[in-house]
């Protein structure tokens, strides 16, 4: 197969990965704890833990999963925590033991909650007590067995873990009231695992690491199934790219998107820690303001974000303050990067915003631009190391280059398929192997791929998926609704926001009686943000719901 782009590469990096001894995503861990034992690995709230500290914490966890609760590889344990020391130790944890993680975002109501555990089918959850309340709520609608729960300061040093963990509970209040007699508590299970030994378990390229999921246009979100292969082939082909313009077990990066999202998981979470580069763990971005003290007093190297991060600190007091001049790399992915951010973010930091294309089913990272570009371009870059882009029409034909059509991919980071969706799976993918992306986009002579809109209707909200069958699947279960359609409009913070068109059949129900009720339905960033009465919703000649008309 011809790649007529392969001049363009940057020099140095290879066109195909290799391998090497790496069998598995947890073999990148212990190789960077043999290596950089005594580096730190993590820090959260001024705490940092070494990577051999983690290594240790996270054999304690694994005895206890294997030991205590008698989890066997395969077995499901899903991880509903906020960036906080728990999760890597939980995530090296259960990845030694064999365990499939399934990444579960915390802001879930529980409806949503509900479904990805019973979808997946999780034995065990671990979650933050500051959800406890929907935890409880959700449990016994679900097959789980297993629960540990934890505090936020947990793993901090103390007098700091006690008085935080006082402060959010009975000064804040943001830790609800709940009652879940068989919760373990995160802290006694690693005590209890230390009385035991941990087995490290047998991995291939085809055991499932994560259940990732992601929106569903069918109304529910599905678990894109991904194997330690296809993320031990990203991290190799984000190694390829970046690896040699970093100070490997020297340089330190921000890990302020959530870990439970797949390019926050992958880039920082794995990438970064396989070449020893300390994650300083931001547990609460939306807090712009401590965000920016943390980064005035932190020395680090490498940022990565979301178009809305960066205009949210560009627009911070204090941000002016923050010392640049160590910085390396401004990574940007998720949603697109807008042109006055990428060049107010250049002029106060000093680096050009490198943008990249990923997907949930890529693992994420498709396509990333050379880091040594001189400015923005608002192109995604070039398809990344042992992948293939090709731009296709409906019945699955490459249309060439500067034409448009649907972004396919194919790759050894691409997922095999979603978790129990057969039908899904027939649909993502063409005859020859490519992965649809619901993507329109071009490729020009040098192998630069730019997007240009979505083909699905899908609604991307601050980097996250959000379908419209979902929100009008749950807002037309109102006793008020006759009928919903949601659509994405323009928002300058987070990129597109949800507007529904609701028809009521009682007159009383207001803009407000719909947004509470969601609130109640739905995770914040799917819940509309504008609420439109009409009297009637545009259909197609099939009866479908014209979201094109409503766009119009």
């Amino acid at each position: 197969m011809e790649r007529f782009w392969l001049n363009s590469y940057p020099e140095g990096v290879v066109h195909d990965i290799d391998y090497g001894d790496y069998t598995s995503v947890f073999d990148f861990f212990k190789n960077t704890c043999q290596r950089f034992p005594n580096n730190p690995g993590y820090s959260n709230f001024g705490k940092t833990l070494t990577f051999a500290e983690v290594d240790q914490l996270s054999q304690q966890f694994a005895a206890y999963l294997q030991n205590d609760l008698g989890m066997k590889k395969g077995q499901r344990l899903g991880i509903m925590l906020p960036n906080v020391l728990q999760y890597p130790i939980a995530l090296y944890g259960a990845m030694r033991a064999g365990i499939v993680i399934v990444n579960i975002d915390p802001l879930y109501t529980v409806r949503e909650l509900t479904h990805q555990l019973n979808d997946s089918g999780a034995d065990a959850i671990l979650f933050l007590e500051n959800f406890g309340d929907t935890v409880q709520k959700t449990l016994p609608n679900t097959k789980v067995k297993h629960v540990i729960s934890t505090k936020l300061g947990d793993c901090l040093d103390f007098p700091k873990s006690a008085l935080i963990n006082f402060v959010l509970k009975h000064v804040k209040k943001v830790v609800p009231k709940f009652n879940i007699p068989q919760a373990v508590r995160f802290t006694d299970a690693l005590k209890i695992g230390k009385q035991s030994k941990c087995t490290d378990a047998k991995l291939s390229f085809d055991d499932i690491l994560f259940l990732q999921y992601t929106g569903g246009t069918t109304g529910v979100s599905k678990g894109a199934v991904l194997t330690h292969g296809n993320i031990v082939a990203n991290v190799l082909q984000a190694n390829a790219w970046i690896s040699s313009d970093f100070v490997h077990g020297k340089d330190k990066a921000i890990m302020a998107l959530p870990a439970y999202h797949i390019f926050c998981m992958t880039a920082n979470m794995l990438t970064m820690m396989s070449m020893g580069i300390e994650n300083i763990m931001i547990t609460n971005p939306r807090d712009f303001e401590g965000f920016v003290k943390i980064l005035q007093k932190t020395d680090f190297n490498i940022i990565l974000g979301v178009n809305t991060l960066f205009r949210k600190l560009l627009n911070t007091p204090g941000f002016d303050q923050i010392k640049f001049k160590d910085m390396k790399l401004s990574f940007a992915g998720g949603m697109a990067v807008t042109k006055d951010v990428a060049q107010e973010w250049e002029a106060a930091t000093g680096t050009v915003v490198v943008e990249a294309y990923g997907l949930t089913e890529t693992s994420p990272a498709a396509c990333i631009n050379p880091l040594d570009i001189s400015e923005f371009t608002g192109s995604i870059g070039l398809p990344i190391s042992s992948t293939f882009v090709q731009i296709k029409d409906d019945d699955g034909k490459n249309v060439g280059i500067n034409a448009e059509g649907e972004l396919c991919v194919k790759g050894p980071q691409v997922t095999q398929g979603y978790w129990n969706r057969p039908d899904a799976n027939k649909d993502s993918f063409t005859a020859d192997g490519y992965f649809r992306t619901g993507d329109f986009a071009t490729i020009d002579e040098k192998g630069y791929v730019r997007i240009l809109d979505r083909k699905k209707n899908m609604i991307l909200v601050s980097g996250f998926n959000v379908f419209p069958n979902e929100v009008e699947d749950v807002v037309c279960q109102h006793p008020d609704i006759v009928e919903a359609a949601a659509i994405g409009i323009a928002d300058k913070n987070a990129g597109e926001v949800v507007k529904l068109f609701v028809v009521k059949s009682n007159d009383a129900l207001t803009e407000d009686d719909v947004k509470a009720y969601c609130k109640e339905q739905l995770t914040g960033y799917k819940r509309p943000k504008v609420v439109e009465f009409i009297d009637e919703i545009p259909k197609t000649n099939v009866g479908k719901i014209s979201h094109k008309d409503l766009r119009d």
